[in-house]
């Protein structure tokens, strides 16, 4: 039983990149989804690095339903627990691309790769936390080594990412209204 439930976190996990993947190249930049115009506007403003959990909440709970409908809400925990853990992987790491300078070559390399995404080709490097799928699904540019050397010196934002304001109700029901229609 335990090894199982460490078993499905782990799938969680892993899934997570997949996930990630699809969110960003599918429902932020594919299509027109109410994705499109929350990551439209961390493209305007690189501070906005964080998603809210008003937006995150209700596909966690989604992600549960559908998932306890194939196997038992208790497998379904350990599964979206581990989705979860995969996620919150990607938004540290995501602040830390934009935020401080890397500390490692694998965290340069992923830093380049989703800094390439933002100023050399936003319809490519669609993986923050791995570059396999962006692999996988052919939208790793021939030139990547180029554009990398291109973003490589790129100094990291100084100041604040909106991580407070997404926490705060008010400020968070406001960000994602004005995310949805920047008209307003």
């Amino acid at each position: 039983m335990i090894a199982e439930a460490i078993g499905l976190v782990l799938a969680g996990f892993c899934c997570w990149g997949l996930l990630e993947y699809a969110i960003h190249s599918l429902l932020a930049h594919r299509w027109k989804t109410f994705v499109s115009p929350l990551h439209a506007n961390h493209h305007r403003n690189p501070r906005n690095v964080f998603t809210s959990p008003i937006a995150v909440v209700p596909i966690a709970l989604l992600l549960f339903g559908a998932a306890a409908l194939a196997t038992s809400p208790l497998q379904a925990s350990c599964f979206v627990g581990g989705v979860l853990a995969g996620f919150s992987r990607y938004e540290w790491m995501h602040w830390r691309f934009h935020f401080r300078e890397p500390r490692s070559q694998r965290e340069r390399l992923l830093r380049s790769h989703h800094l390439a995404h933002h100023f050399c080709n936003a319809r490519s490097y669609h993986g923050v936390s791995t570059r396999l799928w962006d692999r996988v699904f052919g939208t790793l540019p021939t030139g990547w080594k180029e554009d990398y050397a291109r973003v490589d010196k790129r100094a990291p934002l100084t100041g604040r990412s909106n991580f407070v304001e997404i926490w705060n109700p008010k400020t968070s029901f406001a960000h994602l209204r004005r995310a949805l229609n920047p008209l307003q």
